[in-house]
């Protein structure tokens, strides 16, 4: 089996760390960070993740945008992201599925649980 490699986007720095000590110790897969935007767009070019877990809000260019230019991007559009978020409303969440995101995972999520449900959302079970 091939170790999955995925980029964790967050602004926070505590989140980011959680979530990439849970997928490289639990789901022992390869977990690159970047904190913003602008960051995970050159991250995703350069190191072509299998996917990306993308926070949506952030200082600067959000969730929204930079999974926008992620797609109109030839060299990243195929890559799957999943929004991580703590908005909930069922019209956002809504609207966050009507872009094309892989899927969702709602702030607070259980970290042990995260690269099973990261999995499932992908299909890579």
């Amino acid at each position: 089996m091939t170790t999955r490699r995925i980029l964790i986007v967050d602004d926070e720095d505590r989140i980011r760390e959680v979530v990439r000590v849970c997928l490289v110790k639990l789901a022992k897969w390869d977990a690159m960070t970047a904190a913003s935007g602008v960051e995970a767009i050159q991250t995703a070019l350069a190191e072509q993740p299998d996917a990306i877990l993308l926070d949506i809000s952030m200082p600067g260019m959000d969730g929204i945008e930079t999974f926008q230019q992620l797609q109109a991007n030839p060299q990243t559009q195929a890559i799957p992201v999943i929004f991580l978020t703590a908005k909930v409303q069922p019209v956002e969440q809504a609207e966050y599925r009507q872009l094309g995101a892989a899927g969702l995972i709602i702030k607070p999520f259980d970290p042990v649980q995260l690269a099973k449900e990261i999995s499932q959302l992908l299909g890579w079970l």
